[in-house]
Parts: C-alpha cells; sequence; structure tokens
C-alpha cells in the first residue's frame, strides 16, 4: 500500500464509522493439471446474501493489504496467479453508497475515487495473471475491480451485473468508463453504462456479460469455482487461448458516442449530468490512455457526489430499497389474516391483470365474476393466455403451467365464487353508486373474515363502504397501470377501516412484491393528485393561448419518463377529465375542468398526438377542436407556473395528512409514475430550486437529507 493511498483511506474511514466491513482473505490452493500454486482473494464482509459485499474505505484498505500480499507471493515467484470471486451468491455489489452521502467536502469526493483507483489498477500491474470468477451478483465497483484483471469467468447463474452509477447520478469511477469500452468497444460499454442504466436499472444475466464480452467463459452455478480454476490452469498452461475482438478506435466509437448522448437526451432531456459526463469520458478512452481516463473520472465522481442530483439519487435509492420495505403507519404484520382464496370483480383488462398477479404471487385460488358469461370466460382466457406466453419463454415449467391455470375460474354467481373467499377486489367502472351496489353484493356472501378491497383511483373508500354493515373490512388498494411493471401499491385507509383490514392489505401486498405507502382517504390519494394538478396546470396554460408545444418543452429539464400529453394518452383522455372532475368537486379553487380536454373525449379522440410516422406528431383534427385565449408564456413561464402548483398541492397534503411525510409522496411518484431518482421523485428538487420555499415559506426536506451535509 503506498503512503498516500493508506492515508487516503484512513482520512475517509473516520468520515465514516458506521462501515459494514469487508474482509479479502488471501488462501492458496495448487491448480489443476501441475499448473502452479495460486492466491485466491475471496471478498466476504461475513454476512449472508441478503447483505450483499460493499467497498468503503477501510475495505479498500483490507483489499489493499490483500494485494500487498499477492504482490510480494508474486515477485518472489511463489504463485502463478491471483484470482478474485465472492461470498456464495453475491460477488460484490460496489462502493457503499452510505459513506457517500455522508461527505461534505469535495476534496473528500475527490478521495474516495483516487483510493478506488489507486487499490484496483494494482492488480494490472502484478508480476503474474490476474482472474476474476463473478460468482453472483455484481454491481458498479464490484464490476469494475474485474475490468482491471487479465481476466474474467461469469456464473451463469448470475441474476443481476451491472454498472447502475448513472441511474443514481454518478459515473462509473473506478475505471468503467474507461476499461470497459477498451475491452468491449464503445457500443457495448454505451449498452452498459448509458442504456442499461437510464432504462430503470436494468441487469444483465450471467449469459449476456459472456455474449458482449466482458466475461472470457462462463460456467453453471453448480460447479462455477471448480471449473472457473481448472479454465484458469489451462490459460496459464496455454492450453487455452483467449481471443478478443479487435477494438473499432474509428467512426463506430463516434457513432456510440453520439447514440448515448440521444439515449441521454430522450431519458433526462439534459436535465441530469451523470451520464453526459460518463459519456465525455468514454469519448475520451479511445486514446487508451487510462491514467488520464482515471483522472477524468476522479474528478467527475467528486463533482458529481457534491451535486444536488447524485443526493437525490441516494435518496430515492434508500427510499426504494429501506423505507418501502418498512411502510410508514403500516399497523403489526401479526394482525393480519391469512389469504387462501382470492375474489375479483369484473374480467376488465384491469381485473385480468390484477387476477393474474395474485395468482401468480400467491399461488392460490382466483375467481373472477362479471356481468355475462362471455366477459368471464375472456377474463379467465386472458389469464391462460398470459401463463402460456410465460411457459413459452421458459420462466415457467409445464407442472407450474398446468397448476396455475387450474387455479384461476370464473363464474357468474358472486355466492358461488366468493363464500369462501378471503380477500376479494373490485376493479369495475369508477362511479361511486356501482362501487357501492358491488360491495353490498359481495359482503352478502363473503365469510365474516373477508377483507373487501377497491382498486379505486380516486373514488372515497368511506363513502364506497358506508352503507355496509361492516365497514371496517374495507380498504383501498390502487394499483398502478401497467400492474405487472410499476411497483406501486397505495393502500388506503378509510374511516372506519380496523387494522386487521390493513395489516392484511399490507401482507398481501407484500406477497404480491409490491410498494405498498399508506395513504388516507382523501380525493385521487397521492399520484393521481399530484399528476393531475401538474397535468392540469399544463392543460390551463394551454387553454389560455400558449402553444402545446412550448407547454410541453417547458417540462422537458425535469427529465420526466414521458410529456404531460404523452402521458394522457397513455392513462386515456376519458380516464383524465374523469379524475380532473372527482378533484374539481373537491377542491374547485385548484383544480380545474378543462373544457378543451372535454372536447377531445367528446371527439373520441386518445390523445393529442397521432404516431402515423413512428414518433408522435400533433393531431390536426385536435388542434382543430382547441378554443385559446391569447396568454402566450415563455418556456421559463409555463415551468414556474406547473412547479409551483405541484409543491402547492404537496404542501397542501402534507398539512391534510395524505401520507406520514414528503418522503411517502417521493416514494409514490418514484414507483407509481416513474419519476426519475435524479429528482428524488420531486421535494428534493422543489427544495433544490427554491420552489418549495418560494410556495409553502419552508423546504419539505431537512438539510441533508437529499442534499450536502450541512
Amino acid at each position: 500500500m503506498s503512503t498516500s493511498t493508506s492515508a487516503l483511506l484512513k482520512s475517509a474511514a473516520e468520515l465514516f464509522p458506521g462501515e459494514v466491513v469487508t474482509q479479502a482473505q488471501v488462501r492458496h490452493l495448487d491448480l489443476p493439471a501441475g499448473a502452479g500454486r495460486f492466491a485466491l482473494i475471496t471478498l466476504d464482509n461475513g454476512l449472508d446474501h441478503t447483505k450483499p459485499t460493499t467497498f468503503g474505505p477501510r475495505s479498500l484498505a483490507n483489499i489493499d493489504a490483500a494485494i500487498d500480499q499477492v504482490e510480494k507471493e508474486a515477485a518472489d515467484g511463489e504463485i502463478v496467479g491471483v484470482g478474485i470471486t465472492g461470498k456464495p451468491f453475491i460477488f460484490a455489489v460496489g462502493a457503499d453508497l452510505k459513506g457517500v452521502e455522508l461527505l461534505k467536502r469535495h476534496e473528500d469526493a475527490l478521495a474516495i475515487g483516487r483510493s478506488g483507483h489507486d487499490v484496483f489498477r494494482r492488480l494490472s500491474g502484478l508480476a503474474v495473471p490476474t482472474f476474476t470468477y463473478y460468482n453472483g451478483a455484481a454491481m458498479g465497483g464490484g464490476v469494475e475491480i474485474g475490468l482491471h484483471c487479465s481476466y474474467r469467468t461469469v456464473s451463469a447463474a448470475v441474476p443481476a451485473f451491472s454498472l447502475p452509477e448513472v441511474f443514481l447520478g454518478l459515473v462509473p469511477g473506478w475505471g468503467g468508463c474507461v476499461l470497459l469500452p477498451n475491452l468491449i468497444g464503445a457500443d457495448r460499454a454505451v449498452s452498459v453504462i448509458i442504456e442499461n442504466s437510464l432504462s430503470q436499472n436494468r441487469q444483465l444475466k450471467g449469459r449476456q456479460v459472456r455474449e458482449l464480452g466482458i466475461a472470457d467463459a462462463i460456467f453453471e452455478g453448480a460447479d462455477f469455482l471448480e471449473r472457473s480454476l481448472s479454465w484458469t490452469a489451462s490459460v496459464l498452461t496455454g492450453a487455452t487461448t483467449v481471443e478478443r475482438a479487435e477494438i473499432d478506435r474509428g467512426d463506430a466509437w463516434d457513432q456510440a458516442v453520439a447514440r448515448g448522448r440521444a439515449v441521454a437526451d430522450s431519458k433526462v432531456h439534459g436535465a441530469a449530468p451523470a451520464a453526459y459526463r460518463a459519456l465525455d469520458i468514454i469519448a475520451a478512452a479511445r486514446s487508451g490512455d487510462l491514467g488520464a481516463g482515471f483522472d477524468a473520472e476522479d474528478q467527475a465522481l467528486a463533482d458529481l457526489i457534491m451535486s444536488g442530483e447524485l443526493r437525490s439519487g441516494i435518496y430515492s435509492f434508500n427510499l426504494v430499497q429501506k423505507r418501502a420495505k418498512r411502510p410508514a403507519g403500516a399497523p403489526d404484520k401479526s394482525l393480519a389474516r391469512p389469504v387462501t382464496k382470492v375474489g375479483v370483480v369484473g374480467a376488465g383488462l384491469m381485473a385480468s391483470q390484477l387476477a393474474l398477479l395474485f395468482l401468480r404471487r400467491l399461488e392460490v385460488p382466483v375467481v373472477l365474476t362479471d356481468i355475462d358469461q362471455e366477459r368471464v370466460d375472456k377474463g379467465v382466457g386472458y389469464v391462460h393466455a398470459e401463463i402460456e406466453k410465460l411457459l413459452g419463454k421458459g420462466r415457467i415449467n409445464q407442472d407450474k403451467a398446468n397448476r396455475l391455470k387450474a387455479l384461476v375460474t370464473g363464474v357468474l354467481d358472486k355466492a358461488e365464487g366468493f363464500s369462501d373467499a378471503d380477500f376479494v377486489i373490485e376493479a369495475v367502472f369508477e362511479e361511486i353508486g356501482v362501487k357501492q351496489q358491488v360491495f353490498a353484493e359481495v359482503e352478502a356472501v363473503v365469510p365474516a373474515h373477508a377483507i373487501l378491497a377497491t382498486n379505486t383511483s380516486s373514488l372515497s373508500v368511506t363513502e364506497m363502504a358506508s352503507k355496509l354493515k361492516h365497514p371496517e373490512r374495507v380498504v383501498g388498494f390502487h394499483f398502478f397501470n401497467p400492474v405487472a411493471i410499476l411497483p406501486l401499491l397505495e393502500i388506503v385507509r378509510g374511516e372506519r377501516t380496523d387494522d386487521a383490514a390493513l395489516a392484511t392489505a399490507f401482507g398481501v401486498a407484500r406477497k404480491l412484491k409490491k410498494t405498498a405507502v399508506l395513504v388516507k382517504d382523501a380525493p385521487a390519494f397521492v399520484v393521481n393528485r399530484v399528476l393531475t394538478r401538474f397535468m392540469g396546470e399544463v392543460q390551463n396554460v394551454i387553454d389560455e393561448g400558449t402553444p402545446v408545444e412550448t407547454a410541453e418543452r417547458a417540462v422537458e429539464p425535469l427529465g420526466l419518463p414521458m410529456s404531460p400529453l404523452v402521458l394522457l394518452e397513455l392513462v386515456g383522455p376519458a380516464i383524465g377529465l374523469h379524475v380532473s372532475e372527482t378533484l374539481n368537486r373537491a377542491f374547485p379553487e385548484r383544480f380545474t375542468v378543462s373544457e378543451n380536454l372535454a372536447a377531445v373525449v367528446k371527439a373520441g379522440k386518445r390523445g393529442f398526438y397521432v404516431h402515423d410516422s413512428g414518433r408522435p406528431e400533433l393531431d390536426p383534427e385536435v388542434i382543430a377542436l382547441l378554443k385559446q385565449g391569447d396568454v402566450v408564456l415563455t418556456e421559463d413561464q409555463v415551468r414556474e407556473r406547473v412547479l409551483d402548483a405541484v409543491a402547492q398541492e404537496i404542501g397542501l397534503m402534507l398539512d391534510e395528512g395524505v401520507v406520514a411525510e414528503a418522503q411517502d409522496v417521493d416514494l409514490c411518484l418514484i414507483t407509481g409514475a416513474g419519476w426519475p431518482f435524479h429528482l428524488g421523485g420531486v421535494t428534493p428538487y422543489l427544495d433544490r430550486e427554491g420552489v418549495s420555499e418560494r410556495v409553502t415559506g419552508k423546504k419539505f426536506l431537512a438539510p441533508g437529507v437529499a442534499s450536502v451535509p450541512a
């Protein structure tokens, strides 16, 4: 260990006293075929696979010390090679973010990058070949330590392999931006570093790692390390020659970087700097000057660690990974009742999606009902068809497919279907009278312990239950479309919902693998209320006279997953109009009902755009319907108005106790509406831009929460 690296790591360790320390244990073995004595370093934090191995300053110091040992052994001719692997199921998942969020100074952030480089790059300078054996999940720095080695193998069982830094607001800063394009080519590196990260942190499987050329060989998980060591022996004896494709450093490199910028523009619209900093480093990495590349990674890492976007990204990560697992306000889980049969009222698309989800996750009987046999048959048929798709993709085997299909049935008679159901959810037309009637019919036939859930998106759960004999067992269970993809589940407590019903709802949500957030029975709950205010203000400025294109462009700097009017098309103008009418009745002073939107719905239009050319273009027939005033705002003025409206609404929701804290609003927007990590949902962004204080007189979050500590 060099003196400077030692000092950096010691200083960093003092800033991070709570680090879960990873050991780097060196053991020696004799390779097969007489290949020689070999040193194997195992990265292990001493905890099981539910606590992945990470790299904080003490962990890096331990790796550095292990390299000290094997470096001397290599120089003395005592070993023929060095390998690195991880504990069962986990290789390593990179830098410990808990330490990163504690950093207050740019120089401390710079030290983090430099110390990682100083340790990892020593692997490429040893007197013997080095090998990485990716035996389990590998992310970030866990991937990068392997890139510094001479050779890599990967287990076919690896479930998750990625460089997720750009997703969080960083760059791969311990060699990833420089080494990966020089290993597999710029285009493939852009896919891993930029495209996958900005596609909700898409993970690679073991076979994809091999196909991309990141790993030189792949072996099955059962005997992965044994096979890897045999392969290592064959490489060292010359029996196996590793061949890698020649890297195109001409126009293909420039085209790859340009493609990366197009991907970043389409995802974040220039609103978050991480992707662009990573692309700058990739562009410069063509020269192969590793020293200059690593210096550039250090600077980018330090700058981004001190940025609001990164702090928001870590905040978002903590919400999704930690707060989501301990929902604020959820009753004691011991109060939850067992659910051994589920009823679904309705057999349309939403109801059928729900039936499929309950079936796959709970693996209990699921019964659909509807008003006629044709609809029931169509709903059951949808579920069967989706199961067949899973079978065709190899996601389930034939026995499981047969079992699942046998568990789903459809009947017209609710008494026949629901008499022994423990949990019944309705997904019928969004009209209070219809839902009250459905619940009255269900209550008459279900057991006394059964929970009655509604998938309403905006109606009052309390009012829905008001005419029942037992309103205490009614709970809101609001999913987001598409059900299989969006994690959020808003669990709504009516005025008379009891703890047992609520605890059961949270228990079911856990089994469904959904992110459950407890919300008060308030109009449109959380996501739809925020989005309706957001989209309503965009619609208002259009109605007043601002061109549609200007209004849409105004919010592009937020880097949202789609523009307001594209979102409206996805939701459906009729549903958007219905929710705005619901909120207008509740809060007429803030929520308007657009006559232009009503005209679009009346004309039967699916949205403001047509897609005949393969990309969205304004529908001239819709533009002809619009009646606009003469108040034309600039993009900056539109954005200010929209953000002010959102901040005001969130402030009022918190005052009303719709959720426990601002963190729950952000968790809902991230998991239910796909709002970006770099915004932190939205409240960190509103705080950072000064909108919160301008509108509400205070910030939503305390200093150091989603921001650099004071």
